[in-house]
């Protein structure tokens, strides 16, 4: 049964050398945040943890994008109770035209694009997703020091308090590449399989 369900409530954001416009938002789900959670997904399965990722484009309306994401979420849970761990994976952005935020470190000698995982906390049940959050961000820093930025706490929902095991996680910004975010989904898969496992395999 799956444990883990990956999807995307801005699933059209992109990365800087992905597109040529300046909105950084693409439908095409081979050049979004689609095919950054594919790649993610893979990863996972390859080591035997069996993954849900959700495809679908839920922010074709933007300001609707956390109401349509949650009937998904909603729908996949009540589907599989077995899903413990639910990633709404994003990428972040701030700055104006060309001029984007570029989040990123070197692991190994590489440029890695930097994460940073969002916890709501307008539920009463936040403090369950901030111990998953804690315990992942100290061993992607063990595994890859450098690799994520402060947490941060929201005064929202992000619908997280659909199940214990909810995170957003901004993979990099709109300044990163995405060879940038490929390299930092290889770091988030390794420590996700070694909390599920306690081994440290690399994907």
């Amino acid at each position: 049964e799956p444990a883990v369900l990956i999807y995307h409530t801005h699933a059209t954001e992109t990365f800087i050398d992905v597109t040529g416009s300046q909105d950084y938002r693409v439908q095409d789900t081979d050049r979004n945040m689609v095919c950054l959670g594919d790649y993610l997904a893979s990863l996972l399965e390859s080591r035997g943890i069996r993954v849900i990722h959700d495809r679908a484009i839920h922010d074709r309306e933007y300001t609707t994008a956390y109401a349509v994401s949650r009937k998904s979420v909603q729908a996949y849970l009540d589907q599989y109770p077995s899903i413990r761990l639910v990633l709404d994976l994003h990428r972040d952005a701030s700055g104006e035209g060309r001029n984007q935020m570029r989040p990123v470190t070197k692991v190994a000698g590489k440029s890695c694009a930097q994460l940073m995982l969002v916890l709501g906390t307008n539920m009463d049940t936040w403090q369950d997703n901030l111990s998953l959050a804690l315990k992942l961000q100290a061993q992607l820093e063990k595994l890859a020091p450098g690799i994520t930025r402060p947490l941060q706490l929201r005064p929202q929902r992000f619908n997280q308090d659909l199940c214990p095991g909810a995170l957003l996680i901004e993979v990099g910004a709109a300044g990163n590449t995405h060879s940038e975010a490929l390299l930092a989904a290889d770091y988030l898969a390794q420590t996700l399989i070694f909390l599920a496992k306690g081994t440290q395999e690399a994907p």
